[in-house]
């Protein structure tokens, strides 16, 4: 009993910090965070979160190697590992991420049409981008040009008791883990036909999913007229953190002279735009974006994604800086905070499809993923 006591005495003096931070922030119009960040402090954070990672592996038999919550853990190692070798010379992380490949033979996940098991793909093609092992390469290639020779035709209406409606992207976190790519096969090669089915297959979801009063992705079709307790719709953070996280992949890859560009730029800034007026004033961002209460704990895969996004738009002039470091500055602050002094992330929502509890016990894999991407992209807005 004691020690619950002590942890939530010391939940609630974090609370009351991160309230004063915010409380100074206003009256002095910056945050302490913005006068005290460098590149030591971001970079030593992340080794942290990187190696209790590699220490501590997803057991979940259900989660092997090649499904979805290993590959944005990947992406953001491929981030992390080109900082690592690249001022440090230190080629661990990559060095980890080839075993990964290898002893999986740089497969993709089981399910053909399935957005989740092509994920992996993403950080296979950035290998086979800095080894030149056609290996590496071969099977999200074959996997990617079966898809695209062979569309799914099925309906977006998802209904888990069928498996085809998994076919196509027809949930909102399927946007970040297939169409990048799609986006890099087609920068890789210059074959048109990668970039034509991810931008019909897109439109589809966007016209599908996206609701243009509230400028944010329901995560699937199921919640359509749903209300959380306060009365509004029902929109996932981490759900609309994907949305983002995939489009900064898709904009870092695709040609700006290429016509479908404008269409991803634009959906990336409104959506930016959007989320960023929804941090909580601790810096987080929610399970429930619009009904933040329902679920009031911090929740650090949604923070991560969007701090990648907002961070990553900033650095390339997509997004006003002015405007949109606060919420990069105090986003940055809170995933900080919800690392523990082994490296441990935490506050991370387990796997799901709609915003649930969260407590600063919970990890997974994914979460860590986005902490790295934006850890790299905060490195790089240093001076």
């Amino acid at each position: 009993r004691w020690t619950l006591r002590m942890s939530n005495l010391s939940e609630m003096n974090r609370i009351k910090k991160l309230l004063l931070v915010v409380l100074l922030s206003s009256v002095a119009g910056v945050t302490p965070f913005a006068q005290n960040i460098n590149k030591t402090d971001v970079k030593s954070i992340m080794k942290r979160v990187a190696d209790w990672q590699i220490a501590n592996p997803n057991k979940d038999a259900e989660h092997d190697d090649l499904d979805w919550t290993h590959a944005a853990l990947y992406m953001g190692m491929v981030d992390w590992a080109d900082l690592t070798e690249r001022e440090d010379s230190d080629s661990t992380y990559y060095k980890w991420l080839l075993r990964v490949g290898q002893r999986n033979h740089f497969q993709v996940g089981k399910r053909m049409y399935h957005a989740d098991f092509i994920a992996v793909g993403q950080p296979f093609i950035d290998l086979y981008i800095k080894y030149g092992n056609k290996k590496m390469i071969a099977p999200v290639m074959a996997r990617a040009n079966w898809i695209v020779d062979n569309p799914a035709e099925t309906t977006l209406e998802l209904d888990y008791r069928k498996s085809e409606t998994l076919d196509r992207w027809s949930w909102c976190d399927a946007l970040f883990m297939a169409p990048p790519v799609y986006a890099k096969l087609y920068a890789l090669t210059q074959n048109k036909k990668y970039l034509d089915f991810m931008n019909q297959e897109y439109k589809v979801t966007y016209d599908f999913l996206y609701d243009k009063d509230e400028q944010l992705f329901y995560r699937d079709w199921r919640y359509f007229g749903k209300k959380e307790a306060n009365g509004k719709k029902v929109f996932w953070g981490r759900g609309n953190g994907w949305v983002l996280g995939g489009l900064a992949e898709i904009l870092q890859v695709l040609p700006k002279e290429e016509s479908s560009y404008d269409f991803y730029k634009q959906l990336f800034v409104t959506l930016a735009t959007r989320v960023a007026e929804l941090q909580s004033p601790d810096g987080y961002w929610y399970a429930s974006l619009l009904d933040p209460a329902s679920y009031p704990s911090p929740e650090t895969s949604a923070t991560g994604f969007i701090v990648y996004a907002l961070a990553y738009g900033v650095n390339e002039g997509l997004l006003d800086k002015a405007s949109f470091m606060p919420a990069i500055e105090k986003g940055w602050k809170a995933l900080v905070d919800a690392v523990e002094p082994d490296g441990k992330l935490g506050y991370v929502q387990p796997i799901g499809a709609d915003p649930r509890k969260v407590t600063r016990e919970m990890t997974e894999v994914y979460g860590v993923g986005a902490f790295l991407l934006a850890g790299c992209q905060i490195y790089k807005m240093i001076n």
